[in-house]
């Protein structure tokens, strides 16, 4: 019993030491600060040779011009990984609140149709109620392809029959 207090209490010495971990209040360098530790006193350092550029989230990028076959299939592509988990396939609802979380709009409303492309653009990057801002994990391009998925599948969502072509007409009725 005698030797397992000097153990217990070496293991338990350095826990004395940590005292409240505070990230605000550390020794850092920032961006700008000098460092006697680096040449010229820089801290900011330029890229090592080789590094690939990040996209910088905050950049804009502008509304495409025309919304193309490929522009679709990206944005439903993008929307498929980082909507459908809360919107769901058709926009109306995902599995998150099976999960225990708060019902994520319903992007086939009249107040979602009505709203402009930059309005949903601002609310993907910065979030609105209970949706965070996706701003840092999806690129500007890819939150313009998902607006233009979005309207067409707002569009698609309770489409009279009779707007539909013959061959889209059939192929419902055969159940495709």
């Amino acid at each position: 019993m005698s030797a397992r207090i000097p153990v217990l209490a070496a293991l338990l010495l350095p826990l004395a030491a940590c005292g409240e971990a505070n990230m605000d209040d550390q020794a850092k360098a920032r961006t700008w600060d000098k460092n006697a530790f680096f040449p010229k006193e820089m801290t900011m350092r330029h890229p090592v040779a080789g590094t690939v550029p990040r996209c910088d989230p905050a950049a804009d990028v502008p509304q495409p011009a025309r919304v193309t076959a490929a522009l679709l299939d990206r944005g439903r592509e993008r929307y498929g990984v980082f909507c459908t988990p809360c919107h769901g396939q058709d926009g109306r609802g995902g599995l998150i609140v099976a999960r225990g979380m708060a019902e994520a709009g319903n992007l086939t409303a009249d107040g979602v149709r009505r709203e402009s492309a930059a309005e949903l653009y601002a609310v993907i990057s910065q979030g609105r109620k209970s949706m965070f801002g996706m701003g840092e994990m999806i690129p500007p391009a890819d939150r313009w392809a998902i607006i233009a998925y979005l309207r067409a599948l707002q569009l698609s969502q309770d489409a009279p029959v009779a707007s539909l072509t013959e061959a889209d007409r059939a192929a419902l009725e055969a159940g495709r």
